[in-house]
């Protein structure tokens, strides 16, 4: 088997903000502000679990929004409606998924299979990484999607097969999961998905491929190909999301140490201000003991002076005697 050809294609340093599909003529994947537009070149069958325009029937285009950790959601259905009419796109024909993962992990792969062609976009994250079948607790409000899955099929299958094809794209992600030891935090067991996964599936029903698909489970050319794909563009965005966190766990750890390498710093500066502060205190203090030695001495060489001076003019007068004639 082929190694899947997995991408990370959008790079806003490189300005690529559009990938058109090498697979389905005329479908393009866009990096728009706070979400990307996957729109199909004509309209195509659908069935989907999104929060938006979900379950079974026509689309034109799906999109996945981006959402912060910490939205308010009490109402999803109407924030993305809101959201749409604000992007201008038309809300008959579209589906849409909401995700905390940044955009930029956005993982796409693709592959023609001969009978079909298949393209797969998925944005991935397993911070609510949980295991199907297990006791564990429950959400009592949606929150926004965390492995959200775009899949597109252009050729023919019946509706059985596009069900089979959400099984199939469902137990990769799963595979996935387990092959990089993701866990469910609350009970340590091998996670099958997240609290909030969401899947989108569009086919295109063209006659193009000599092929109709009623089946497309993995012993199956599309069904094959459909988990080859999803279990590589979930691992690839995984990776890339584990990436950025170690990056950023790199630089706060470099910060921590430059911040306690500055007190250090400070501190060195701080003593040595004040040992430097001390020693002008004792130089001061001996300077001026000093001059008031020096003040001193000149003091007492002035009182002596002063004191021969006023001896000296008394040893030169006569003396006087008691009847008052001179010696």
């Amino acid at each position: 088997m082929d190694e899947i050809e997995v991408s990370l294609p959008f790079n806003f340093e490189d300005g690529v903000k559009t990938y058109q599909s090498k697979v389905w003529p005329g479908l393009a994947l866009e990096w728009r502000e706070g979400h990307l537009l996957l729109e199909f070149p004509a309209e195509a069958d659908s069935i989907s679990s999104a929060v938006y325009g979900g379950g079974a029937g026509r689309l034109k285009r799906a999109v996945n929004q981006y959402v912060s950790r910490d939205y308010e959601c009490s109402n999803p259905v109407q924030d993305l409606e809101n959201k749409l009419q604000e992007w201008g796109y038309p809300l008959e024909g579209c589906a849409g998924l909401m995700t905390a993962v940044p955009l930029e992990h956005a993982a796409v792969a693709e592959e023609d299979t001969g009978s079909a062609g298949i393209f797969c976009c998925v944005t991935a994250a397993a911070g609510n990484a949980a295991r199907a079948g297990s006791q564990r607790s429950v959400l009592a409000a949606y929150r926004p999607g965390t492995i959200n899955i775009m899949l597109g099929i252009d050729g023919w299958l019946s509706q059985s097969a596009m069900v089979n094809a959400v099984m199939t794209a469902t137990e990769a992600k799963a595979a996935a999961l387990a092959d990089l030891g993701i866990k469910d935090s609350e009970n340590a067991l091998i996670a099958t998905g997240t609290t909030t996964d969401a899947i989108v599936l569009a086919v295109s029903g063209s006659r193009r491929y000599a092929a109709e698909h009623v089946y497309a489970g993995t012993a199956t050319d599309l069904g094959g190909a459909i988990g080859r794909l999803v279990y590589s563009a979930v691992t690839e965005s995984l990776r890339s999301v584990e990436a950025a966190k170690s990056v950023s766990r790199a630089q706060a750890e470099e910060s921590q140490a430059t911040q306690g390498v500055d007190a250090e710093v400070s501190q060195a500066a701080g003593g040595g201000d004040a040992e430097a502060s001390h020693a002008v205190r004792e130089i001061d203090a001996e300077a001026l003991r000093a001059v008031h030695g020096v003040h001193a001495e000149e003091s007492q060489a002035a009182q002596g002076v002063d004191a021969e001076a006023s001896e000296a003019p008394r040893s030169d007068l006569p003396r006087v005697t008691q009847s008052g004639g001179r010696e």
